[in-house]
């Protein structure tokens, strides 16, 4: 496993998404770091440094609470093992509790159709395929790039709905040589990795059944863009503003909306966000 660290003291754990890197926390380990926290990155299974196992069922969320926990063991073995987390910064995506009624596959193509994104990423090697043919690298700028509200759509043969040999339109918070760092690392590594785990969300479902009607238990502050192709979901709002998102995470400090952000909150605001973490944080030292 391939880990970014800077910094003395209590260790802040940063865990990015899709198509991301231990890279998309940059400012948050410079920021953090400097006002005396361990900060720890890593590239997740699949991504960049980091092995991934060919497998997809290699890629399930019990996968991924191992890597960590390893992960903490290796590098704070001094550490408290029944109070590993003492508080929890959530950002863009929320929550959600277990639906027993219908599998989270099947409930994103009769919300959005085939063509979203999540149901194209499905089948093995398809859409890696359609990504070959314009390059990873671009593919992912691609998804990058997107900041609108809107359900992003991948529909074959027209995959980002504009001429493919046309420049990518960089949103402003990413520089050149930010976009160059992306595009090498995936085209490095393929994105195989990183599909893997949308082909696991029918198989996490069925791994977590047990632990539908849990809550969570620690303290938590949510922070999202108004943009956000998430938060603007079917009935994501008033879940986490009529009461479901407290219900459900008791100890849900607030939900914090942005305005004028999109999902890549932590690269679009990052001072704002290094604060408001500074502030929760420093509540738990």
């Amino acid at each position: 496993m391939h880990i970014a660290e800077k910094g003395e003291g209590p260790v802040i754990l940063f865990l990015h998404g899709f198509p991301q890197l231990w890279y998309s926390w940059r400012h948050q380990i410079n920021g953090l770091a400097s006002l005396g926290y361990r900060a720890l990155a890593p590239d997740l299974r699949g991504y960049g440094g980091t092995d991934a196992p060919a497998s997809v069922d290699s890629y399930t969320c019990f996968h991924i609470v191992g890597d960590l926990i390893a992960l903490l063991d290796a590098v704070a073995p001094d550490q408290e093992k029944a109070d590993r987390v003492k508080a929890l910064f959530n950002l863009s995506v929320p929550f959600s509790p277990y639906n027993p009624k219908i599998k989270p596959i099947e409930a994103w193509r009769a919300y959005f159709g085939q063509d979203h994104y999540i149901c194209r990423f499905q089948e093995p090697g398809v859409i890696e395929a359609e990504f070959a043919e314009i390059g990873i690298g671009r593919a992912v700028l691609e998804i990058l790039s997107y900041c609108s509200p809107d359900p992003l759509f991948l529909p074959k043969g027209n995959l980002f709905g504009h001429p493919l040999d046309s420049p990518i339109d960089l949103p402003p918070w990413m520089s050149q040589e930010d976009a160059q760092y992306y595009a090498t690392q995936f085209e490095k590594t393929g994105i195989t990795g990183a599909l893997n785990y949308y082909r696991n969300f029918n198989r996490n479902w069925e791994l977590t059944a047990a632990w539908s009607g849990s809550k969570i238990k620690v303290p938590v502050k949510f922070v999202v863009g108004d943009l956000d192709l998430v938060y603007t979901m079917p009935g994501r709002k008033e879940y986490i503003h009529n009461g479901g998102f407290k219900r459900d995470v008791p100890f849900l400090e607030e939900a914090v909306v942005m305005k004028g952000v999109s999902h890549w909150i932590i690269e679009e605001k990052p001072d704002e966000i290094n604060k408001l973490m500074f502030d929760f944080f420093s509540k738990f030292r």
